[in-house]
């Protein structure tokens, strides 16, 4: 979140003489009545006079300098411009906001029995299960059958639309809205995803980047380089590169680890990422400089619920399910809701998730975690087996 600078920029223009309120501007019209030998002397501000210049000099003199300081010049630089404004001055540094990406991945299909063969075509549906009311919907693009003698099949499959929204963890993608005959069960597995959805890149992420630009101007021996290199590749968040430089595999090497809005990068990604950075010659931390997935510590929570008094079957079951998808958002499973996420290099509170709960289920009288906070190094702390049991 960018600070709000309007007094900055409102000093900037009285300090270069220029009025900036009604009754700074009458003052100064004033001065130049009685500079310039007017015989006016009915100056009254119910005059007809004085509500003529009200009307056609002050206020459009009010209108010119409140463009000045709400739009020109905080959009004349980056930490303070927006929308079109941060694209042309990103456009100045070389950069191009990245529009958003649709999510790709492999999906699960499993059958009944390996008699009968069966061909997932181009088309197929697989839906979320719904996540805060909302249901996400996959399809897939290419055409599989079944191997001789398995029950399983992966098939590709795209979002229906773009966005991180659809990088869903692991079981969610479980729901086939048209039944297909043989077929018993359908599933996102570990790390599904081959090419993670992205959002368009919002003012604060594309401001990272001009900043990062400034810094990556010798293309060598340096972080910003590669923030540069593998942001514009891949569509990562600069914010989401973290670098080890103590020489890992000896003088002249380091890695990068990275994460994505959720959570471990699949390793095929993370692949095409190196060898990205390989064929383009950019060695600048040495002959080596490595990316990896972001390395994890799986966490499993335990959390006991106490709702408040006569709720029923159905809605103690509701309260369950968005309490749990509240905390998968906590640790990057979804994007349904907006609890403190888990970072690297960061503590995990678990104190400060009990509070944003009770704000977000007024329902909860109260609840208490098995767990005490997670802080981490150069790793995300990610969520294991999660059980919310509700007490009577």
């Amino acid at each position: 979140m960018i600070d709000n600078h309007h007094d900055d920029f409102e000093q900037i223009v009285q300090a270069a003489g220029i009025p900036t309120t009604e009754e700074e501007m009458r003052a100064e019209w004033d001065q130049i009545n009685e500079d310039n030998g007017s015989q006016i002397s009915n100056d009254s501000r119910w005059s007809p006079f004085w509500r003529l210049i009200s009307e056609i000099v002050t206020k459009p003199a009010l209108w010119t300098v409140q463009f000045l300081i709400n739009q020109l010049l905080p959009n004349s630089f980056i930490k303070t411009a927006t929308g079109m404004f941060l694209d042309i001055l990103a456009w100045a540094l070389n950069l191009i906001r990245k529009d958003a990406t649709k999510a790709v991945g492999m999906i699960t299909f499993i059958r009944e029995n390996t008699t009968t063969s069966i061909v997932i075509g181009p088309g197929t549906v697989i839906q979320s299960t719904p996540i805060n009311g909302q249901v996400y919907e996959l399809i897939t693009t290419e055409t599989k059958t079944f191997p001789d003698g398995e029950l399983t099949v992966e098939v590709e499959a795209k979002a229906m639309a773009p966005g991180e929204n659809y990088n869903l963890a692991p079981g969610y993608y479980s729901v086939l809205p048209e039944d297909i005959a043989g077929v018993t069960e359908v599933n996102n597995g570990q790390e599904w995803l081959t090419t993670p959805g992205a959002d368009k890149e919002s003012d604060d992420e594309l401001r990272l980047r001009c900043r990062n630009q400034f810094t990556a101007v010798g293309l060598f021996h340096h972080d910003a380089a590669y923030k540069q290199i593998i942001s514009e590749f891949a569509g990562i968040r600069t914010d989401y590169l973290y670098f080890e430089h103590e020489a890992p595999r000896g003088p002249g090497t380091a890695n990068c680890y990275i994460m994505i809005e959720s959570g471990i990068p699949p390793q095929d990604f993370i692949d095409d990422i190196n060898q990205h950075v390989d064929d383009n010659g950019y060695h600048g931390h040495g002959d080596s400089m490595i990316c990896y997935p972001m390395p994890d510590v799986e966490t499993d929570v335990v959390v006991t619920v106490w709702p408040v008094a006569n709720l029923d079957a159905q809605e103690r079951t509701g309260l369950q399910e968005g309490v749990a998808n509240y905390i998968r958002a906590a640790f990057r499973q979804n994007n349904e809701y907006s609890p403190t996420q888990t970072w690297p290099q960061s503590r995990f509170s678990f104190s400060k998730l009990t509070q944003e709960l009770h704000r977000t289920f007024p329902e909860i009288e109260s609840l208490d975690f098995d767990n005490r906070d997670i802080v981490t190094a150069i790793e995300l702390a990610t969520l294991g087996e999660l059980t919310v049991k509700l007490e009577y």
